[in-house]
């Protein structure tokens, strides 16, 4: 898997009108490496020291919390 390109995000972030750092960072993943998919985002995520700290600070363990998270409103 792809490493996240942090200082692409931080440009990305300036932008955005998403307020939560974990929902930036799955826009961000989806539009600048084109991935949709809940476990690919996770895996992504989790395989990342800064976004696995972002899923733990939700609690968040699995593609499925991933997905709940995102769509909860």
């Amino acid at each position: 898997m792809v490493a996240i390109d942090w200082e692409e995000f931080k440009e990305f972030k300036r932008f955005s009108q998403e307020q939560d750092k974990l929902k930036q960072t799955v826009e961000f993943i989806k539009s600048y490496y084109n991935i949709s998919t809940v476990y690919d985002l996770f895996e992504m995520l989790k395989d990342d020291a800064i976004g696995e700290m972002l899923l733990n600070k939700r609690e968040i363990s699995d593609p499925e919390d991933l997905e709940n998270f995102m769509f909860k409103r």
